[in-house]
């Protein structure tokens, strides 16, 4: 239970096993043991079926459009460079960086239209930034600038997901059902990635089924739903703030669940978290409305 996410990427022209541990960030990966990566990514895609098939008869559904490309984009593209980033750097540094996606909604939020970026939000996204910080940071060696190519796709990985929620938001009027369908072309191109650079190795057991399963409907299903709902119609830079809470709660159901310790480290994040979410809580939003400025 060191690393937050292992993860190995062979080359193209090496076909090798490549695995995936979860300790952190939820118990549920926990239970799905050691799978390819992208044999996870599109197991997990694949396992909340309702959601899918809701996505598929959307019948305002038209022609592949760029805008509607974001929500592609924006799935696949954070996985693929969180994969890529494992292999490349140590996991716990790969996190820390990744893990800049909320403070980065936060300050690109500003640039949108009925927003205005207030001291309150930066401030408590730095304060809950420092929380997150020290929760991962526990088992760092610390930065190499050998794992430079590492941490740069990292950034990239941080990059892809604050510029798909804050985009998202210029789009409110594609409904929430879409995301079905980013969902399950995210699952293809990730089946295309697994067959072409990982071996298969299927869950032993059925804890593990439960786990990839679990995963599918909660944390990487329900999830995207409700997250597309959040920064399409809620208080966005609110929302990257309170995002930081995501590695704390995970911290605390593997305490619940015994798969960890509570340390000083941990209490102190969770003080950080709660105080910077406290005082980004504080800040009065403003209620302007918003124009569509992307169309189809």
């Amino acid at each position: 239970m060191d690393n937050l996410f292992a993860g190995i990427w062979p080359s193209p022209d090496e076909k090798e096993q490549s695995t995936v541990s979860y300790p952190a960030p939820d118990v549920l990966m926990g239970e799905s043991g050691s799978l390819p990566g992208w044999q996870l990514c599109r197991g997990i895609s694949g396992s909340f079926r309702v959601e899918w098939v809701a996505g598929f008869v959307w019948n305002q559904w038209q022609p592949w459009s760029g805008i509607r490309s974001i929500g592609i984009v924006g799935l696949f593209g954070y996985h693929f460079a969180y994969f890529k980033a494992m292999t490349l750097a140590p996991a716990v540094e790969v996190s820390l960086l990744a893990y800049l996606w909320p403070l980065l909604i936060v300050l690109l939020s500003a640039f949108l239209p009925g927003e205005k970026l207030r001291a309150q939000y930066i401030v408590g996204a730095l304060v809950a930034l420092a929380g997150c910080w020290l929760l991962i940071s526990r088992n760092a060696d610390g930065f190499a600038w050998q794992n430079l190519p590492g941490y740069l796709v990292a950034l990239s990985c941080a990059l892809i997901w604050s510029s798909y929620s804050v985009l998202s938001r210029l789009v409110r009027s594609v409904p929430t059902d879409a995301v079905g369908w980013f969902c399950g072309v995210t699952a293809i191109l990730a089946l295309i990635c697994h067959l072409l650079w990982e071996e298969t190795v299927w869950p032993e057991g059925v804890l593990q089924w439960i786990g990839v399963v679990g995963l599918g409907l909660g944390p990487v299903g329900v999830a995207f739903f409700t997250w597309d709902h959040g920064v399409k119609h809620g208080n966005i830079q609110l929302l990257g703030t309170l995002a930081y809470s995501a590695p704390l709660i995970s911290v605390i159901l593997l305490i619940l669940a015994g798969f960890g310790e509570a340390t000083v480290a941990v209490l102190s994040a969770s003080i950080l978290i709660v105080i910077g979410s406290l005082i980004a809580g504080r800040a009065k939003s403003r209620t302007v409305a918003e124009p569509e400025l992307l169309t189809d």
